[in-house]
């Protein structure tokens, strides 16, 4: 089995264990199972220290749920980001949401729509980051020029918006090829925990802050 969907709280993968099914998580982890997946810590750190290195020190972030792995990394990377920069952790700009559109509408709108919102924000996925987009642009901010945004796994779509999204880049291909592998060597050593290195893809969502 390929699951594709793992919660760090999952009874599944447990049960599979315990039946001695092979399997392999995908994109997700349980920290325990077979895993086939991106440097989240490393992605949520290249998306938060692009926007530090473009001058940006007040920065949003928006998470996916805190029961997936994805979630937990990405912030873990954006913090030890901020950290390095010598910059403060506010938990209160720092959503944990779903990982829809919608939810990216909310939490941006919850962001932005007041007096003292970030020049910046991180979402932890590509439809966060369009729904951020979204309540940005009923706000009348100007993406590129009064907030930057930065999203991650680079779906085909996001270089195709009227502002084109920056994002880290997940190699798809990779993980799914050593997601096979895992899946099918007999060897318990080439079995645990892949991480394949994700890139960050500066586009027009990301300038300086006041240009």
């Amino acid at each position: 089995m390929i699951l594709a969907t793992a919660r760090l709280d999952d009874e599944l993968p447990a049960s599979l264990r315990a039946r001695d099914i092979p399997h392999v998580l995908v994109l997700r982890t349980d920290r325990i199972s077979p895993s086939s997946l991106g440097d989240d810590e490393t992605g949520g750190y290249l998306a938060t220290r692009h926007l530090i290195d473009l001058g940006h020190h007040d920065i949003g972030m928006v998470t996916g749920p805190w029961f997936t792995s994805s979630a937990r990394d990405r912030r873990a990377g954006a913090e030890r980001a901020l950290r390095e920069a010598g910059l403060p952790i506010d938990d209160a700009r720092m959503l944990s949401v779903g990982y829809g559109v919608d939810d990216g509408i909310e939490a941006g709108t919850r962001l932005l729509d007041r007096p003292d919102r970030p020049t910046a924000v991180f979402a932890a996925n590509d439809n966060l980051a369009m729904g951020v987009l979204t309540a940005a642009s009923g706000l009348g901010l100007r993406i590129g020029a009064y907030l930057s945004i930065v999203g991650y796994n680079d779906i085909p779509l996001v270089s195709r918006l009227p502002v084109a999204l920056s994002s880290v880049r997940t190699p798809f291909e990779q993980i799914a090829s050593t997601a096979l592998q895992l899946l099918l060597s007999p060897e318990e050593g080439e079995r645990g925990i892949r991480m394949a290195l994700p890139t960050l893809i500066p586009r027009a969502s990301t300038a300086p802050p006041g240009r």
